[in-house]
């Protein structure tokens, strides 16, 4: 007992000893700290401001956090799921039933993108799938674009117009991107004859034609020069100040 009354004498007499030694524009430069930024600013000197500036409270600063786009832990369980249990059907339909289903919208929506975007169009199919018979769900032309373009640049060709097939029952047109990575996908198949129907499809289209899907297709039907000829000449009515280049008759035939 006594040793206690003799450490906290001992301690008031040490903290009223260094008050003493204290000067009072120590603790106005020490109470400036204290204050907010923008007081703690205008009572500096100009040439203090410099250092200040260098300060940091330590606080996550807004535009670095919100640019970043993150995935929740639910959708990327989800995603590993699919991944694992996708070469065994029987176990992918009990894991989509006990696990997917439960995703709220925005998260359906996530695990289909962060799919497109491994290049896992099977599964990404699959999840179209599901989205598609939940009630909050509605026609969109942009879940299909991107799920045909994960699709034709996977040279899927077939689920590819199986989709397209599928959105213009629905009459959504897709946009040029659409259009050009679907012409793109049937030139890297090996069929013409599937890209220009393609083609004709976009002549159909309500929006305004771009121009890249008629140069990559003025490209890809080098070797069928009567194809080539219409989309020339269409390409020409369309975008006249353009210039159309012809390859030398000697190497590829007469266009």
């Amino acid at each position: 007992m006594a040793g206690r009354l003799f450490s906290k004498s001992k301690f008031q007499f040490f903290v009223s000893s260094l008050l003493r030694n204290v000067s009072p524009c120590t603790l106005q430069e020490s109470s400036l700290l204290l204050k907010p930024r923008t007081q703690f600013l205008d009572q500096c000197s100009a040439k203090d401001v410099h250092w200040v500036r260098r300060f940091h409270d330590g606080r996550p600063r807004g535009p670095l956090w919100r640019g970043k786009k993150l995935i929740g832990k639910e959708a990327l369980f989800v995603i590993s799921g699919l991944k694992r249990f996708k070469d065994d059907e029987e176990k992918l339909e009990k894991f989509i039933k006990t696990h997917v289903l439960r995703l709220l919208k925005l998260d359906m929506i996530a695990v289909l993108s962060e799919l497109e975007r491994q290049e896992e169009v099977s599964l990404a199919v699959k999840m179209f799938g599901v989205i598609q018979k939940q009630d909050w769900y509605k026609r969109d032309v942009f879940l299909y674009k991107d799920l045909i373009v994960a699709l034709a640049r996977c040279k899927k060709m077939d689920e590819a117009m199986q989709l397209w097939e599928t959105m213009r029952k629905e009459e959504l047109f897709p946009d040029s991107q659409t259009y050009t990575e679907v012409i793109r996908g049937f030139l890297r198949y090996g069929s013409p004859a599937d890209a220009m129907n393609i083609y004709e499809d976009m002549k159909l289209s309500p929006d305004p034609p771009d121009e890249l899907p008629f140069r990559i297709l003025l490209k890809g039907l080098i070797p069928h020069p009567l194809l080539r000829n219409r989309v020339k000449q269409d390409f020409e009515e369309l975008f006249p100040e353009r210039h159309v280049y012809d390859p030398p008759e000697e190497i590829f035939g007469a266009c």
